[in-house]
This record gives C-alpha cells, structure tokens and sequence, in this order.
C-alpha cells in the first residue's frame, strides 16, 4: 500500500507574512494544500489568491480562537460569547469551550463557510484552528455540527481514523481511540471522509531545539510513515521583525517555510517512498459505506 501524505499549511489569511510563505508553498507545489482562516485579519487577500489559483487545494479553517495579541480578530457574527473581555476571540480553546453558546457557535460556522463562498473560494476540505472544536479541554464537543456541515457542502474533515502509536502526542491521550472511533463512525455515516492518520509535532520550540534538529525530527517522520494517507500541518511564514517580536515561536514558523524549500526534505520524500497528496484524493477514495457505518456508529452508542 502507497504511503501518501497531506502537508496542509496552517492559518492562511492570519498575516500577510503567513500568506507569503503558503502562496509561494502552493505555487511551487511543495506542500498539498493550505487552510483559510474567514475571521483573520489577512483574509481578503488569501481568498484573492485562492480565486487566482481554483486548481489549489484549500479547505476552511474553521477558526474560534484568536490567540496571539499581535494579530487577534473577532467572530463574523459578533455574538458576545463569542469573545472575551477585548472584544476578541478567546485565546485557548479551553475558554472558548466554557464561554461560547452552542447556538452562537453554530450560527458561526455557518457564516464561516459562507464567507470563504462569498470570497469566491471553492474549498475542498476542513479543519479547525486549535483543536477548540474537538471538545478536549472540557469535553463540549462541536464536531457533530461540523460533520453536518462538511456532510451539506461535501468536503472532507480533518481528524484521523487511527493513531500511529509512535506518535507521542496524540498516542497519549487517554482513550483516545476509542473516543475516535465514536466520532469517525459518525462522519463515515454522514459521508464525511477522513484521512488515516494525523501525524503531530510540537507547534512551539522545545528547549535546545534548532532548525537543524527540527529538520532531522521532520525527515525521520517520513521515514516512520504508516501505510495509508496521513496528514501532518506547519504554520509557515516569511520573516518579519514585528511578528518575531510580539509571536512566540515565530521562528518556527520561518523554520517550516525553510524546510518545505529544503533539498534534503525533497531528498527524504523520495527516498523514503512517500507521494503528495490532497484532501481531493480524501474525498474520492477514502469515504466509507454510510449504511454499514450507521450500524457500527448505533453500536458504538448502545455499548456505552
């Protein structure tokens, strides 16, 4: 079985300087695809972009959180619960997930999706910006929502079917598997595709970490990769002494520009086996039998 991989660009439409890297990305075709995020401050400019290039592979980046001072936006609904004391979107998912109104949360993905159609942008999948609608800080989980929208508009979803134990992070997680196969049985039942694996690395900069390390960290993935189509996500971005100074981690994000230019991480691409794909591959082959999955999602429910 091919090995194939989804490098999804993070946060298109946060800042010019993370638009520059994922356009540039996108037209050397060195990454498979990018999501946009509606309520940032950049957007505008990414959609412009999109609707330039239809033949990219961009989903919605459902986003809820705001957390960097730097560049912090509000909802496109303006609904208080939205947002905290500034008049912004919450900082971590955890206060998203105790602030926010189920209805207003509802009524703002839909005006998200709705926005990235307005702007012209035919999407091909999405994700969301920080895990806020996962549900994993307080268990207040929106992904039946989003499996509803994604059903209604017919775009894959970002989560994953299995977790490679060999991924620290998401291998960690107490229960994780089993919570999983509740929610991919219910998108299987809506029609929503998923990839196989979400393969994880830290977002901020470990102690001691360089971009050489980091590089090494990255390219060893690839050769670790399971078989099936994984997904992994980098937040790249050029340059730029204002977001350095005010962004933590921001150097990461030039790091994962870099390396997407790297030779060396072409060189491990092809050496070890691993073909670029996007989501539209997701949505052709990897949707599963819905009557069947019904079945598994009612007994996965009636063993609770």
């Amino acid at each position: 079985m091919p090995k194939l991989l989804i490098l999804n660009c993070d946060d298109f439409g946060q800042s010019p300087a993370a638009n520059r890297a994922i356009m540039d990305l996108l037209e050397e075709r060195l990454v498979s695809s990018a999501t946009i995020m509606p309520p940032a401050q950049a957007f505008e400019e990414a959609a412009a972009w999109c609707v330039r290039h239809p033949e990219a592979s961009v989903g919605l980046h459902l986003t809820f959180t705001s957390e960097y001072d730097a560049v912090r936006f509000a909802s496109l609904t303006g609904d208080p619960s939205l947002h905290d004391e500034s008049g912004h979107m919450y900082k971590t998912a955890e206060a998203f997930e105790r602030g926010a109104h189920q209805k207003a949360v509802n009524r703002e993905m839909r005006a998200q999706f709705d926005a990235v159609a307005r702007a012209g942008v035919s999407i091909t999948h999405a994700d969301n910006h920080m895990g806020s609608l996962y549900g994993t800080a307080t268990g207040r989980s929106y992904l039946p929502q989003v499996f509803w929208q994604c059903a209604r508009r017919g775009v894959p979803f970002r989560l994953f079917r299995y977790v490679d134990p060999r991924d620290g992070l998401l291998a960690s997680i107490p229960g994780v598997q089993a919570a999983l196969g509740k929610a991919v049985a219910l998108a299987d039942t809506l029609g929503v595709a998923v990839p196989d694996f979400l393969l994880s690395h830290p977002y901020h900069i470990e102690e001691g970490e360089t971009y050489d390390s980091f590089k090494r960290m990255l390219i060893a993935k690839l050769y670790e990769l399971p078989e099936g189509v994984c997904e992994t996500y980098i937040h790249p971005a050029v340059e730029d002494e204002r977001m350095r100074a005010l962004v933590p981690s921001w150097d990461k994000r030039v790091w994962e520009y870099r390396l997407m230019q790297d030779e060396d991480f072409a060189y491990g691409l092809r050496d070890a086996g691993v073909t670029l794909t996007t989501y539209r591959y997701v949505h052709e082959h990897l949707r599963r039998p819905r009557l069947r999955s019904a079945g598994r999602l009612l007994r996965t429910l009636v063993s609770k």
